[in-house]
């Protein structure tokens, strides 16, 4: 029920998204379009060009990015766990940047080249920050949860002035599509993100709905796990590996959006109970609403100038993160 209930939600918002805007369209004439009845090229335009692949990234990028924080809240056994917290977004971000500074004048974003060559600089970025973030966090032959959370933070904020000193050295039309990118933003989406972005998601979705009973047992005493014969540091890697080549291949098309893989897990498991396999696809859902929901309110507030939805998810996010921390504070009075 929940899962239907969240499907017609995403499908009630990507009418609005499709219909509403600068230029108005009626459902009549969306769907024409659609089903290429009487085609015209003005809303061929708007919708296949603009209005749907946007629509469709922020669904793709918000169901990535809430999964992904699912995984690691229930490695690290810690609720105020985050990709961004974490530092595997800044990894990502990093590699990006780094891929724009170095091609900068050279790579517009357009091409097939530039467009499959993104989610995997994004992906080297955020494997080689989950590298140095599991190195320090290993402690007596184990992963520390806690290790883990703080050494993400130290190298995420590191990352981050790294990202800061290089869009300061571009020249001022890739400073602003670097600085655009790094806030969060989906405005050029286009169907080659989505076909790049894709493959990501399909080969590694399925991997983490296979292995969501670990992330149950893993809610255990971590002795217990391993008494009952699973190998603990095996599945933490194939969940963590899993997690963050998807969140590198969301950052690759989206930027920096905090908030949705830490807001994502708590709404789910409010409604559906603590058991991942029902968190996990939940979360998918929660987290393509609220990224769709918080981009078409960044595009009509103040337009025609528009809000970077990394910006409305902060704006959403940054309280939502403070009740976390004041309801942990008094459950452990």
């Amino acid at each position: 029920m929940v899962l239907a209930i969240g499907i017609g939600m995403i499908l009630v918002t990507m009418y609005v998204s499709l219909t509403n805007g600068v230029f108005d369209i009626t459902v009549q004439d969306v769907v024409r379009t659609l089903l290429r009845i009487d085609p015209n090229p003005d809303h061929d335009l708007v919708i296949f060009d603009f209005r749907l692949p946007r629509i469709l990234i922020a669904g793709l990028v918000g169901m990535g990015l809430g999964i992904a924080g699912a995984v690691i809240q229930g490695i690290t056994r810690n609720g105020l766990a985050d990709p961004g917290i974490l530092g595997i977004n800044a990894g990502a971000g990093t590699a990006m940047v780094i891929f724009l500074f170095f091609y900068q004048g050279q790579i517009k974003g357009t091409g097939w080249g530039s467009i499959l060559a993104m989610p995997l600089f994004g992906l080297v970025g955020g494997l080689m920050a989950a590298l140095f973030i599991y190195l320090f966090s290993w402690k007596n032959g184990r992963l520390d949860s806690q290790r883990l959370l703080l050494t993400g933070i130290a190298i995420g904020t590191g990352l981050g002035a790294v990202s800061l000193f290089l869009t300061l050295k571009m020249n001022a039309s890739d400073f602003e599509m670097a600085a655009v990118w790094t806030s969060g933003s989906i405005y050029n989406a286009n169907w080659r993100h989505i076909i790049s972005i894709l493959p990501w998601l399909v080969l590694l979705i399925p991997v983490i709905v296979r292995r969501s009973y670990i992330l149950d047992l893993f809610q255990m005493d971590e002795d217990s796990v391993r008494s009952i014969g699973v190998s603990t540091e095996k599945e933490k890697a194939v969940l963590l590996l899993s997690s963050i080549g998807i969140i590198s291949a969301c950052v690759s098309v989206s930027g920096g959006i905090g908030f949705i893989g830490l807001m994502a897990p708590h709404i789910a498991r409010r409604l559906v109970g603590r058991t991942h396999k029902r968190i996990i696809p939940v979360c998918g859902v929660v987290g393509a609403l609220l990224v769709m929901v918080s981009d078409h309110i960044g595009k009509i507030l103040f337009a025609p100038a528009e809000l970077p939805v990394g910006i409305v998810v902060a704006i959403i996010g940054v309280p939502y993160f403070i009740f976390l921390l004041y309801r942990n504070k008094v459950r452990n009075q």
